[in-house]
């Protein structure tokens, strides 16, 4: 079975301006060999860059990013990973996995940078699954992560992110039991426009109201 390629460090850099993101993208893929490995607009009206590679080079790069962004006063944001969690690596590339346990964590924060930040020190820290991870796009510039598992480690987790998260806090919530049939809609993702409908059995569907619409 061929092995997952993985960068040996990432970087996310938010600028607040899409001009500056741009060009700072430019600059930090000149300046060393990184990959440019998700980089565009969000809500409202900002850039995130996320970068990867070596240690080195990304680290590099990462400096050249925020000696400009310091410069132009457009930096909003940035986290550097010099020794990222697995599972943060392959969820910011889009990798989902199904919630394990009985509990679930949502952490959400004011930027990408900062949920990056406190979701690596949990992972790192207890040993919960992370579903998800969602960087600013339809979520006005903020950023989600779901961590699944037993209800001590979740809780301890979601302690572990809001400390490490600070005023970037949005909101934390803790669920001891998630319901079955909800789990199933997480597994599939958060984004309200893909989620499919689910009725358990039981649920109040009079026949009368089904059939109003109908001629």
């Amino acid at each position: 079975m061929k092995k997952k390629k993985r960068h040996g460090a990432l970087a996310l850099l938010e600028f607040n301006t899409v001009a500056s993101g741009v060009l700072a993208s430019d600059l930090m893929v000149k300046r060393s060999p990184i990959a440019l490995l998700r980089c565009g607009t969000i809500h409202p009206g900002r850039y995130l860059c996320l970068i990867g590679g070596s240690v080195a080079s990304t680290e590099e790069a990462y400096a050249t990013g925020v000696e400009f962004g310091d410069s132009q006063g457009s930096l909003g944001g940035r986290i550097f990973l010099g020794d990222v969690h697995p599972y943060l690596h392959d969820a910011v590339l889009g990798t989902r996995k199904d919630l394990a346990g009985d509990a679930l964590g949502v952490i959400e924060t004011r930027s990408s940078p900062a949920l990056l930040s406190a979701v690596d020190a949990a992972i790192k820290s207890t040993p919960v699954m992370l579903g998800e991870v969602r960087l600013g796009d339809d979520l006005g510039g903020h950023a989600v992560a779901l961590l699944g598992g037993d209800l001590h480690d979740v809780e301890f987790a979601l302690e572990i992110c809001a400390e490490r998260a600070g005023d970037q806090l949005l909101d934390r919530t803790l669920l001891p039991r998630l319901d079955h049939g909800l789990r199933e809609l997480l597994d599939g993702g958060t984004r309200f426009g893909p989620c499919p409908a689910f009725e358990p059995d039981g649920a109040e569907y009079p026949e009368e109201v089904a059939c109003a619409w109908e001629g």
